[in-house]
């Protein structure tokens, strides 16, 4: 069942137990009420109710009254935006959009007013309140309702409503896949082992036109996946890659994703400091972005080949993990000497980023939460994006920035590359300290020909929310980079 629909009833007509409103300052101390199908006296009077409790249209605001006679709604809730023209991106409404039925919990059906009939607005409207309406619950043993989110979230558009209703469609098939990667991320790690992500991933586009190849670790060490194998040797569980086919009849273009699937990051030998480690639950956020992303690309039929790569492993420390010191042969060929074993997640993706590159895509775009240096060069909520070609990395940094995501462009410096120098190997999986996201993408780099337009997507901030809530993103799992994908694949549709 949907969360997201379409209405065309008038606001003041509308049933639901909130009615979602967007207001702006005024002159002096009032507010002004935006909202196709709100006349001018209901502005007023759902005005005068909010000013009676000092809201003032700031931005990120949210203020909540009994409705005023003639509305049928129990409660409005008014979202402020403080200026809008400010907003040239639309992130300022969508986090508002999104904090407010975020905040719904509890309630049966909300509905929302947007600011305008622009289809933009329309969209960002219908993105926020289906990312806002989210709560992981499946591990809880009881889950009272008054904690969860809004069941139905009614998107009040005047009629004709044909472009909003594909608009609101599109929201909900996107927001749904983001939703579901969140889950996967968030799910505790002694429940997804490898193979239950590999099996997630095929089950997530079971009925859709996506084919799915799930090696186990006996066809891995045919293939000669060292990278892979190497890093689940620590783990009783043993490792997979997964490769998810969309090949929609009559493409002309085709991108290949390839997302980190370390579904436990102990770091192995070298192993992490105690604090926090359970938050490498998350350090699958890439492999399960690639998931999510193949699920709406081909729910949405987008006419792409779309090819996405899960290699996925367990980093555990044992009597049987790799070790410091130890020299392991990649897909392609390529040596490796493991000088650090926490630096995993680069091995894991040159066996995957061999195979993909056979495939001669027109773009290859990795993701991955692969280094802390990221979070200290960008902060928790800017992906890093290297690439070997400049346009390929602005059509990605552009698609994020359609999308909502905030993404940044940093440099693949030839003069690392000597850092990853080994005398025993081809090369080491660990350069100079300094400057280690970008050591990290050099060393990824050696894995893809020259003439293969790539791109590199460090996402260790934004892929898991440490901290509370804001806007549309939950604390945990956030569904970094699923946006981003769609609209890097609607991309290539357009050209």
């Amino acid at each position: 069942m949907s969360l997201l629909s379409l209405a065309t009833t008038k606001p003041a007509t509308t049933s639901a137990d909130s009615l979602l409103v967007t207001i702006t300052p005024g002159r002096g101390k009032k507010v002004v009420v935006h909202g196709a199908g709100i006349t001018a006296s209901q502005g007023t009077r759902i005005a005068e109710a909010l000013q009676a409790v000092s809201a003032t249209g700031k931005a990120g605001e949210i203020t909540r009254v009994p409705s005023p006679t003639a509305i049928k709604a129990s409660t409005i809730v008014a979202v402020g935006l403080g200026d809008r023209d400010a907003d040239t991106d639309g992130e300022k409404l969508r986090r508002a959009i999104g904090s407010a039925v975020r905040g719904s919990t509890g309630q049966r059906k909300i509905a929302i007013v947007p600011p305008d009939t622009d289809g933009s607005t329309i969209a960002d409207v219908a993105m926020a309140a289906r990312l806002g309406a989210y709560a992981f619950t499946a591990f809880k043993s009881s889950d009272p309702a008054t904690a969860r989110p809004v069941r139905t979230v009614a998107i009040l558009v005047p009629a004709p409503a044909g472009a909003a209703r594909e608009l609101i469609d599109r929201a909900e098939t996107v927001g749904e896949a983001v939703c579901f990667t969140r889950d996967l991320v968030n799910t505790p790690p002694n429940a997804l082992a490898p193979a239950d992500l590999a099996q997630a991933a095929k089950d997530s586009v079971a009925g859709l036109p996506v084919t799915v190849k799930i090696w186990d670790e006996k066809a891995l060490e045919k293939d000669n996946c060292g990278g892979i194998l190497g890093v689940g040797k620590g783990s009783s569980r043993p490792p997979r890659l997964v490769r998810m086919t969309y090949a929609p009849r009559g493409a002309t273009s085709h991108v290949a994703l390839v997302g980190k699937g370390i579904t436990f990051d102990t770091g192995g030998i070298s192993i992490k400091p105690a604090a926090n480690m359970d938050e490498m639950k998350a350090d699958m956020s890439g492999a399960a972005a690639v998931i999510g992303a193949m699920r709406a690309i081909a729910s949405l039929g987008l006419g792409v080949k779309v090819t996405g790569w899960v290699p996925a492993a367990e980093n555990m420390p044992s009597g049987t993990a790799q070790r410091p010191g130890d020299v392991l042969t990649t897909y392609s060929g390529t040596t490796v000497e493991v000088l650090n074993t926490d630096a995993e997640g680069r091995l894991v993706l040159a066996d995957a980023l061999g195979m993909a590159v056979e495939e001669n895509p027109d773009l290859i775009v990795d993701v991955a939460t692969l280094t802390g240096a990221q979070r200290i060069a960008l902060g928790s909520r800017t992906a890093g994006v290297m690439a070997n070609s400049d346009h390929a990395r602005t059509q990605v940094i552009d698609a994020a920035n359609a999308a909502g995501e905030a993404m940044w462009p940093m440099p693949l410096p030839e003069d690392l590359r000597p850092s990853l120098d080994s005398a025993t190997a081809d090369i080491a999986n660990i350069g100079d300290r300094l400057g280690g996201m970008l050591s990290a993408g050099v060393f990824l780099q050696e894995f893809v020909p020259a003439d293969q337009p790539w791109v590199h997507i460090d996402i260790a901030g934004p892929a898991f929310n440490e901290k509370s809530a804001y806007g549309y993103t939950p604390k945990g799992g956030t569904g970094a980079a699923v946006r981003t994908f769609v609209e890097l694949v609607e991309d290539f549709t357009r050209d």
